[in-house]
This record gives C-alpha cells, structure tokens and sequence, in this order.
C-alpha cells in the first residue's frame, strides 16, 4: 500500500521516444523515485551501479546491497561496475581541498558518467541518465554538464536531464526511502566529504543509518 502524502508523478515522456533507458544509480534513497517514475512510464530500466569515490569499502557495499535489493523489488535489471577507487583517486588527485560543488566533484561526475556512458553505448542504450542530480545537496547544471560530456563522446547517445526534482520528485524520494527502510548515508562517499560532514551526534558512522 502507497502511504506516500505527494501525488504521484504523471506518466514521464520517453526520452527521445527510447523505451529504453540506464539509469546511473548513485544510492538507494536517490534513486528510489526515479525508478518507480520511469517503471511507472512503461519504460524498461537497467540500473547502473558504478561509485568508485564511496569509501570505506564497507560503506561501498552498504550502499550497493540496497540498490540491489531495490532492483529485485522492483523487477529491474542491475549492472555492478564493481569497486574502482584507484582510478577515482587518479581523477580527483590534487584537489582534496576543494569544496563541495567545486572541481573535485566535476571531476568526479565526469568519470562516473563517462563510464556509465560507456556502457550504454557498448549495450545498445540510446539513452541514459543519472540520480546525482536528485539531492538538493548536488548542483545539478553541474551533473547535467558531466552528462552531456560524457554523452557526446558517443555517436547517436543521449544524456536525459530530467529535472527528478520537479513535480514533488524530491518530497516522494524522502518518503519512498523511508517507507522503503533504506540506509541513509550521511556523506556523499569520498574521504573530504566525510570529513566535512557535521561534528558531534550526527557524525557519519560508516554502515550505520
């Protein structure tokens, strides 16, 4: 039974009139609202797990097994890119100290969505997208940005910029991660980002909710 207080969104158009589209999935609580909107729309999803900057790997395959489990619960496929975190420490070398939203985090966009893209265009994907830009704490001109670079790479490919905020997206993706019981993640996942989270009682604790 749907307890959610938002109305349900309305039938999504299918992008580029693709009934076929892979969604870069970031986390659980992200995503959840995206799935069921473009489930809901009639198109078929594969779900795309590749996040090499979540550290610790504990807290990696925390968040993974949740989006797994929400792939079987909705009848998704699931793609797991596995852990690459040397690579995402090459990309992102020498700019530790820069702020949420500033060049670490382009740099971090771009090779998620530059290997999501990659996927797409080896498997036959016209389309693909992403939940990053979800979160109010993400700038999403800068995830659409990453998406259309990495898009452009590849002939006849497309990255949907879907606004997954708009028409209640961001009020349903709170209330389907909390009806859905899903781990919620306290920092986005890379080292600096950990550090900057909030002292004290709301510390992230790596694997805990």
């Amino acid at each position: 039974m749907n307890t959610s207080s938002s109305q349900p969104r309305a039938p999504l158009p299918w992008p580029n009139g693709q009934s076929r589209v892979l969604l870069h999935s970031c986390c659980a609580p992200c995503c959840g609202e995206i799935i069921e909107a473009i489930l809901a729309s009639g198109i078929t999803l594969t779900i795309f797990f590749y996040n090499p900057n979540i550290q610790p790997h504990e807290e990696y395959d925390r968040r993974k097994a949740e989006v797994i489990r929400q792939a079987r619960q909705r009848g998704a496929a699931f793609v797991d890119a596995d852990y690459d975190p040397d690579t995402w420490l090459t990309r992102t070398g020498g700019l530790e100290q820069e702020p949420e939203r500033g060049r670490r985090c382009t740099a971090c966009f771009d090779l998620r969505l530059e290997r999501t893209a990659l996927y797409a265009h080896d498997h036959g994907f016209a389309v693909f997208t992403s939940s990053l830009g979800i979160s109010r704490w993400k700038n999403m001109a800068q995830v659409n940005a990453s998406g259309h670079r990495a898009a452009a790479s590849h002939a006849g490919l497309t990255y949907w910029d879907y606004n997954w905020r708009k028409d209640g997206g961001a009020s349903r993706m709170v209330e389907i991660a909390r009806r859905e019981g899903f781990y919620q993640q306290r920092y986005c996942g890379c080292p600096p980002s950990r550090r900057r989270a909030p002292a004290g009682p709301d510390q992230p604790q790596v694997g805990q909710d």
